[in-house]
């Protein structure tokens, strides 16, 4: 799989050698991969729900991961369509893990249609965390709500607006911001992407602005996770940058996701995924603000 002529030049450049294997990456078939919303059913109730239907899985860290020609059979159990499981793939499950809210915060999801990461959050703090979730679509904020309650999600709060204008009275202990861009790291066999350099310079400003926000919106000693589905520097690195300079310090990030590759990066501390049979190409970075 070849990306676009564009974007393949902008790989080069950041990765010199290694664009080949992110390449290889992007033309590999990538499993279908979900979990289980513990809000309503354990991993050992997905397990024994997959195993009767004849669908084999592979555990990789949180996820279950099944062969792509299955995921139509996954979505007509009864567990998908009661809310109990979530198709999701395993880059995008790392940020709530990183985030680590616990119940009592006040958690703030940014960009957080269509609710994959919201709903993991009041999964990890038992339905406990109190979260506002934006989502300034309004098309995509309607079905955030569907998503959030069809997973029994509690405690939360859609507000259909452009996180990056939240009124800086606002105050929160943690907050997440899965910034909209590129996909640069989704490109597969049957998804190609839609990359230009238009559409990279607008993602760059609209990420710059909510992550401005967010430091503004953060309590003392609040933390950031900042991630997204690309793998240009102008969207990661630099912007962790653009983070720090505005008074974010960044954090190390102890997680390793099980059988990831990892990219150089050069944002202390941060994760840099590459794509392949399991993970999508992701960034993830971790900031304290004193």
């Amino acid at each position: 799989m070849i990306p676009d002529g564009q974007l393949l030049i902008r790989l080069k450049n950041a990765y010199g050698e290694r664009t080949e294997e992110i390449v290889r990456g992007f033309g590999v078939r990538r499993k279908s991969t979900l979990r289980a919303n513990t809000l309503k059913a354990s991993d050992e109730e997905i397990a024994f729900a997959l195993s009767e239907a004849g669908i084999a899985y592979e555990r990789i860290g949180s996820a279950f991961a099944v062969d792509p020609d299955h995921e139509t059979r996954v979505r007509a159990l009864p567990e998908y369509a009661n809310g109990s499981l979530y198709m999701q793939n395993p880059s995008s499950m790392i940020p709530p893990l990183v985030l680590g809210a616990k119940a009592g915060e006040n958690i703030l999801d940014m960009c957080a249609a269509p609710g994959g990461k919201t709903s993991q959050i009041a999964a990890l703090t038992g339905n406990g965390a109190f979260i506002t979730a934006c989502e300034k679509d309004r098309i995509r904020a309607k079905r955030l709500k569907h998503n959030l309650t069809l997973l029994g999600v509690r405690r939360v709060n859609v507000m259909l607006t452009d996180s990056s204008k939240l009124d800086p009275a606002m105050k929160f202990d943690r907050i997440l911001l899965d910034a909209p861009c590129t996909g640069s790291g989704t490109v597969a066999p049957r998804s190609p992407g839609k990359y230009s350099e238009k559409l990279l310079a607008g993602c760059v400003r609209a990420q710059r602005a909510l992550i401005k926000r967010a430091v503004t919106l953060l309590k003392k000693g609040g933390t950031l996770v900042y991630s997204t589905c690309s793998l240009l520097p102008e969207e990661n690195e630099e912007a962790a940058a653009y983070a720090v300079t505005l008074g974010a310090e960044t954090e190390k990030i102890d997680l390793r996701p099980e059988r990831a590759r990892l990219l150089c990066c050069g944002t202390r501390g941060a994760l840099l995924i590459a794509p392949d049979e399991y993970y999508e190409g992701f960034f993830v970075a971790k900031f304290v603000v004193g």
